[in-house]
């Protein structure tokens, strides 16, 4: 059976870097969306901190992983409270630059979306079901819970292909994990992942909608 440790211990570095990375990243929207809500210093701190750890930490309690990465180790809690201050003070700045960031958080997206799958295979093995409701949820859960604490519907269910696009990652994730070697699965979801985010971007892809 796949063990994340497996990876680990060879690219202990590159994946622990890239999981900070996925969390500044998720970090940043949520620090912009509480600024265009005009939100004080202190909503845009904790919408950041939301948004970067939220996914992880609910998979984590549905999986029964106690305590939860996001928690055990504080640094995740760390980038994320420096993100939203470092957003809320260069926000002028910054905003210039949004495709960056959104080009950015397409890369978390598929870390995430990989790092969900791959903790759900190790947990309950080759499990479809479990393994996407591990990327998934990981993957979108945190812009899930900043949109509803802004009123707001969740951009995941009304534009973008995002979490199809971590859904797709996922069965590349699974079916190479099966087929393959643990690395070559991990690194083909987060490119899969991440691709198509970055190609619904560019192109202006959505899902279909009823015509009204």
């Amino acid at each position: 059976m796949f063990d994340l440790h497996y990876v680990l211990i060879f690219y202990p570095e590159i994946i622990l870097f890239l999981d900070y990375f996925g969390t500044v990243a998720f970090a940043v929207t949520g620090a912009f969306k509480a600024i265009e809500q005009k939100a004080d210093i202190l909503g845009v701190v904790i919408l950041s901190s939301v948004t970067g750890l939220a996914g992880g930490l609910m998979r984590d309690v549905i999986f029964g992983k106690y305590p939860p990465t996001a928690l055990s180790d504080p640094m995740y809690l760390i980038l994320s409270i420096i993100t939203g201050f470092s957003v809320f003070f260069l926000y002028p700045r910054l905003k210039k630059h949004w495709g960056l960031f959104l080009n950015c958080d397409a890369v978390g997206l598929g870390v995430f979306t990989v790092i969900g799958a791959s903790t759900a295979y190790s947990i309950f093995g080759p499990n479809l079901l479990l393994v996407s409701i591990g990327g998934l949820l990981t993957a979108t859960g945190g812009g899930i819970l900043r949109d509803i604490l802004v009123n707001e519907i969740p951009l995941v269910f009304v534009r973008e292909l995002y979490a199809t696009a971590s859904f797709v990652g996922v069965v590349v994730f699974f079916i190479l994990i099966i087929l393959s070697d643990p690395v070559i699965a991990v690194i083909s979801g987060l490119i899969s992942a991440t691709g198509i985010r970055l190609l619904a971007i560019k192109y202006d892809w959505n899902l279909p909608k009823v015509k009204t």
